[in-house]
């Protein structure tokens, strides 16, 4: 355990930060199962955008690293462009 006031604090930010991480993470990977599994191309098209913006927000804030993100809006391209 820790002993210094200011450790102490650390801890406290690091635990509500990761918390606030985690929220984001998960919403994002929702949003990108609920994309993968839209079947028809006008609403995935639609979603997408929403989903590409909070891909980059992420990566912005190093939740998810810069290359994780341009392949997941990568591969939702290109599952968009298969649907018929």
């Amino acid at each position: 355990m820790a002993n210094h006031k200011s450790s102490l604090k650390r801890i406290r930010q690091d635990k509500k930060k990761a918390e606030h991480n985690h929220y984001y993470a998960k919403t994002m990977r929702n949003a990108v199962r609920k994309l993968r599994a839209m079947t028809n191309k006008e609403e995935a098209a639609d979603l997408y955008p929403k989903v590409q913006k909070m891909l980059d927000k992420l990566a912005k804030t190093n939740i998810i690293h810069k290359n994780k993100a341009a392949n997941l809006k990568s591969s939702l391209a290109q599952h968009i462009s298969k649907l018929g």
